[in-house]
């Protein structure tokens, strides 16, 4: 039942995410925090993807016509798969990365979101990685099969899967689509923070 309830509050994050980017709005950005988005590199395969699902749909709808159960069943099914594909894109669109003056909200659409307080970054480096090997202290958030930015913990945060799982994170690496602005505002917000000084403007 936990499972279940988890993945319905997926859903529901996704739906409104729909709701988020129709209205070009982002979620959790509202408190001051710098906004790094990651979704371009993978938006043209969602959208090839979506357009898949569409021929498909008409494809069966011709096949299936002259039986109109079946079609309903399989039109609603088609339909939702559609939704689905449109919804994981704009979730990642609406839910960027977040760097504040205390920590780094690194996210993946409604499935990854962890908050890493600056404090506990030991280094933080562009890295571009096109493979990763699976390590239980790791966490890998490739976008379009990549990865462009390092995050070395100190000490372990703990991370909470999609499925309720916790594990101990010591690095994350995760794209941002400006990898090296990220990089350098993450590097002024610790020295702000170890210094006491405000953070400096961001740019225009």
């Amino acid at each position: 039942m936990r499972t279940v309830g988890v993945l319905v509050r997926h859903e529901l994050r996704m739906l409104v995410s729909l709701v988020l980017w129709a209205g070009r709005r982002t979620h959790g950005t509202g408190d001051g925090g710098r906004a790094f988005g990651y979704a371009r590199g993978q938006g043209a395969m969602m959208f090839g993807f979506a357009f898949v699902c569409v021929v498909e749909t008409l494809t069966m709808s011709v096949l299936l016509r002259d039986y109109p159960v079946v079609h309903r069943v399989w039109l609603a099914l088609d339909l939702y798969t559609i939704l689905f594909v449109v919804g994981l894109h704009a979730a990642n669109v609406v839910r960027p990365h977040v760097l504040d003056a205390g920590s780094l909200r690194i996210r993946r659409g409604v499935h990854v979101d962890l908050r890493v307080p600056l404090e506990t970054i030991a280094d933080v480096r562009r890295e571009l990685r096109a493979s990763h090997q699976r390590a239980d202290s790791q966490l890998d958030l490739a976008v379009g099969a990549q990865t462009s930015v390092t995050l070395e913990l100190a000490e372990p945060i703990q991370h909470l899967t999609s499925l309720g799982r916790r594990r101990d994170i010591h690095l994350v690496r995760f794209h941002a689509e400006d990898a090296d602005g990220l990089v350098r505002a993450i590097k002024q917000a610790r020295t702000a923070l170890s210094t006491g000084r405000p953070l400096p403007d961001r740019p225009a």
